[in-house]
């Protein structure tokens, strides 16, 4: 009977461990094909895009990133996500402090007006802001247009940052407030090392959307001086469309820092997800 139940556990542990092994196969065989293809000549793409290539070029690298002007793509991207990840961290850690505690009459009103608010697509608004900021002349302005993203995406963050709020001990706050704390104290001195995996998961899942974002930064900031690193590759689609290596290279080249940066992050991003998902 131990018999076969061991072999039972070893056959679904090979089950498992193959159809795991295919997934990852599946997600990782296009990046590959697109990183083998960025060192290879347009002709090799077209005659075999999945062999290796027998010459490494180079250059493929050095004028994708002179033609898709990503030096200054980064920087724009960086400001935009930056300004994004800043306003969603400071107002999202603030509501969800609030709304934790039913510290306010009608939280459960507030909570109701973000969960709907969720289903709305920022698309209905497109016309209308557009109109208010040129107005203003606020279009190609990187801080103001981050206010639109960090909008789109603060009814998650709000979420996300309650339910860690919500898994703080209410004595810790009690004991606080007996030694002399007000609210400013508390929540910078004891709720924010408490809930910094919460702090840190919201940035990295706001960080990547707003880097990869297209919608909202190609409408709002226009001219190629405040083209970040998304708009610039999507830019070089129609000058460079048919040659497919310079292609290939620019994309591996957007793509690198998002990888790099979700690696070092995933240790604190994982557990975030975890210690966030005990209570809701």
């Amino acid at each position: 009977m131990a018999v076969t139940s061991k072999k039972k556990r070893v056959a679904s542990n090979f089950i498992i461990h193959a159809v795991l092994l295919i997934l990852v196969f599946i997600c990782l065989f296009p990046i590959a094909l697109v990183v083998i293809n960025s060192f290879k000549e347009n002709a090799d793409i077209v005659r075999n895009p999945l062999a290796l290539s027998q010459v490494i070029h180079l250059e493929n690298y050095i004028q994708a990133w002179e033609t898709g002007k990503f030096a200054k793509g980064f920087i724009n991207s960086v400001k935009l996500s930056g300004c994004t990840i800043l306003i969603i961290l400071v107002c999202s850690t603030l509501a969800g402090y609030v709304l934790s505690g039913k510290r306010i009459k009608g939280s459960g009103g507030i909570l109701m007006y973000f969960m709907m608010a969720m289903t709305v697509p920022i698309q209905l608004f497109l016309f209308p802001l557009y109109y208010v900021y040129a107005r203003f002349n606020l279009i190609g302005n990187i801080p103001a247009t981050s206010m639109i993203l960090a909008a789109v995406y603060m009814p998650l963050s709000v979420f996300l940052m309650r339910t860690f709020f919500l898994n703080v001990p209410r004595d810790l706050e009690e004991a606080a407030r007996i030694d002399g704390a007000n609210t400013a104290q508390v929540i910078w001195h004891v709720m924010r090392p408490v809930v910094s995996p919460g702090l840190i998961t919201v940035g990295v899942l706001v960080g990547l959307q707003s880097w990869n974002e297209y919608l909202i930064s190609s409408t709002f900031l226009q001219g190629e001086k405040n083209f970040t690193a998304t708009l610039g590759f999507l830019a070089m689609n129609g000058s460079y469309g048919s040659n497919m290596s310079i292609l290939m290279a620019s994309a591996v080249i957007l793509i690198a820092p998002i990888v790099i940066f979700f690696l070092c992050a995933q240790k604190y991003f994982v557990d975030g997800m975890v210690s966030g998902a005990v209570k809701g």
